[in-house]
């Protein structure tokens, strides 16, 4: 059986141990190891991901499948004063990956999305990482490219895709 969830601050370790095990094999032809541990540093410690849940508005769910945890999404709804949601994350554990799990998390923020009256969802996703092509399949459209300096002369080189509702 497959459930999602709310996730609260005391679900933190779940959701640090699935990016741990998830952004080695997703990113780990695109970015150096190096950037890698300080990207999750410095979005998973447990007072990043405390201060996105508690105050800035950052809606966690995760997807249990036989009671265990798979994967987890974050979204935001009215992101930068926009009526939008915003998808900020969305991890699978590598083992279940094109079994549609993926599809489940994001057509249940669709559907918060559509009950919050949001126009659409937006995100960024790497340029390189093969899930652009799992977002197009979704609806979304790429909209730009951004690169944004993250610190340390690290450079995220996104896609910014949005879907309409």
């Amino acid at each position: 059986m497959i459930t999602i969830s709310d996730a609260t601050v005391l679900d933190i370790g779940i959701i640090q141990t699935i990016a741990h095990q998830t952004w080695p094999v997703t990113y780990g032809e695109i970015l150096s190891k190096e950037q890698i541990v300080y990207m999750l540093d410095k979005m998973y410690s447990d007072s990043v991901l405390k201060e996105n849940m508690t105050h800035l508005e950052h809606h966690f769910l995760l997807l249990v499948e036989d009671e265990v945890c798979q994967g987890f999404a974050s979204y935001e709804h009215h992101y930068l004063n926009r009526n939008y949601t915003r998808l900020h994350k969305l991890y699978l554990l590598p083992a279940t990956q094109g079994k549609g799990l993926g599809k489940l998390l994001l057509e249940k923020i669709i559907g918060l999305a559509k009950e919050n009256k949001s126009e659409g969802i937006s995100l960024n996703v790497n340029r390189f990482n093969k899930a652009y092509t799992f977002y197009q399949k979704m609806g979304f459209e790429i909209m730009e490219e951004e690169d944004l300096a993250i610190g340390d002369g690290y450079l995220m080189e996104d896609y910014k895709m949005e879907k309409k509702l």
